[in-house]
């Protein structure tokens, strides 16, 4: 059996979230604190109060995407009942700009995980044209291959995730002095 390296198999972002996919659009995303977002990287809530900024590449302004923001690990990663939770929701963001230039169809609502390590996972999907999607009516067990299924949206074009715990951490030792 071959051992990969890939990040988000490695995470399992593949397979809790997503289906396997080939990444075919860069997407960069840098909190305003300038902290770009990497695969199992580290942001801690104080970090991510405000929405990111969000580059898609591309090379035609005529291509359209979707970002969604999710956390597979709510509100416990020992317990996820609310598996997926949706944290943002962004359609029709021309290629080679920013989320800023979509329609926010849910707003960010910034990350306060309060037990474990959670994931936050940005999907960038290639839309097949100009969408009006209706915000959806609750944002805990939002299901984004399901989404992806019922606008058509096909695999992911791109992925990236982050790695958040409550501020301070979630125990452990400490040195008392």
């Amino acid at each position: 059996m071959a051992i990969t390296t890939n990040p988000l198999v490695v995470g399992r972002v593949i397979g809790d979230v997503l289906e396997p996919f080939a990444s075919s659009i860069p997407l960069r995303v840098v909190y305003n604190n300038n902290k770009e977002v990497i695969n199992s990287g580290e942001l801690k809530p104080s970090q991510i109060i405000n929405p990111p900024r969000v580059e898609v590449g591309g090379d035609d302004l005529r291509t359209l995407y979707t970002l969604v923001m999710v956390d597979p690990d709510a509100p416990s990663p020992s317990d996820p009942n609310m598996r997926e939770y949706l944290h943002w929701l962004v359609t029709n963001i021309p290629a080679t700009t920013s989320a800023s230039f979509g329609q926010e169809v849910v707003s960010y609502e910034s990350p306060r995980p309060t037990s474990g390590i959670h994931r936050f996972i940005f999907v960038l999907f290639r839309q097949p044209r100009r969408m009006s999607i209706p915000a959806p009516g609750w944002r805990q067990n939002f299901i984004t291959r399901d989404f992806a299924e019922y606008y058509n949206l096909g695999l992911p074009v791109a992925a990236v995730y982050f790695n958040c715990q409550r501020q301070g951490g979630s125990g452990g030792r400490r040195l008392m002095l």
